[in-house]
Order: structure tokens, then C-alpha cells, then sequence
């Protein structure tokens, strides 16, 4: 029986998670708030090509949303928990897209409406009008990281590590 909790997928895996996080928090000051392009977001495409990387993009998002808090950047504790499990959701339902070009979709319509709603939440005065100004450029900024850069990433692991192990 083949595990798959192996000192190379672990690593792997973790490797990823610190990625993100990383990624996310050097560029914390695009990476939050109403108006973001969260660069380490062209990583949610990587799904597409590797179900291992669901649960590492998940941590990751985690551990920037937890320091993002601590740094007082991110929208605390809701932030933590339903973006976080937005990026969950994105990154499986990712996993489940039969075309490349389609890997960036879920985590743009996912994100675009969970954190247009959070910010929302914590912009009161914006009202209904607010969520769909927020909803747009967290989606526009998910576009850009997503499609962007996403697209550009899946295309150089198909062409340059093509019997890359996808376990």
C-alpha cells in the first residue's frame, strides 16, 4: 500500500504552505484590504496539476491570515476562518477543472464574493452597493494573480517539468 504521507510529499507540501504565506506577507500591503492583488493567489491554479498542493494552499492562506491579523492588516478572526476556507473550496474545486484555462475560475468567483462580503461586513456604510464595488476588485485583483500569473505558471510546469511525479 503506497503511502502518501511521505518525507518528500510532507516537505513538498509544507514547501508550499511557506510559499504562500511568505509570498502573501512580503506583499502585505497589496495582499489586503479592499483593493488586492495577492500574488501568491497565481499559486491556488497549481491544483490543477497537483491535488497534494489543496490542503498546503489552505495552511498557507491560514498562516497569512493569522499574521496578517497580528500585524493588523487582515480583517481578523472572520478573515482567518472563512478566508482561509475560501481558499479551501477554490483550491479543490480547482482540482476538479477538466480545462487549464478554467484552473483560475474558482478562486476568483470564491474569493471575489467571500471577501467582498467580509469587507463588506466591515465597511457598513457601504451597503449592498458596497459588496458588489468590493466583490469587483477583489475579483479584478483575483483576475490578475489568477489569470495573470496563474495561467503563465501552469503553462511553464506543463512545458518544462512534464514527468513531474503529480502524486
Amino acid at each position: 500500500m503506497k503511502s502518501y504521507f511521505t518525507t518528500l510529499s510532507i516537505t513538498r507540501m509544507a514547501l508550499l504552505a511557506a510559499i504562500y504565506a511568505s509570498l502573501t506577507l512580503a506583499l502585505a500591503p497589496i495582499s489586503f484590504g479592499p483593493f488586492q492583488i495577492r500574488a501568491s493567489e497565481a499559486l491556488t491554479v497549481l491544483p490543477f496539476l497537483f491535488p497534494w498542493a489543496i490542503p498546503s494552499l489552505f495552511v498557507g492562506c491560514l498562516l497569512a491570515n493569522i499574521i496578517g491579523t497580528f500585524m493588523g492588516v487582515s480583517f481578523g478572526m472572520l478573515d482567518i476562518i472563512f478566508g482561509s476556507l475560501a481558499s479551501l473550496l477554490a483550491a479543490y474545486l480547482t482540482s476538479k477543472c477538466k480545462k487549464f484555462w478554467l484552473a483560475p475560475f474558482p478562486p476568483v468567483i470564491i474569493n471575489a464574493v467571500v471577501i467582498g462580503a467580509l469587507i463588506t461586513i466591515f465597511t457598513p456604510e457601504a451597503g449592498v452597493a458596497g459588496f458588489w464595488m468590493f466583490a469587483g476588485s477583489v475579483g479584478l485583483g483575483q483576475v490578475a494573480a489568477c489569470y495573470g500569473l496563474g495561467i503563465p505558471l501552469l503553462l511553464t510546469i506543463k512545458r518544462f517539468a512534464p514527468k513531474f511525479n503529480a502524486s
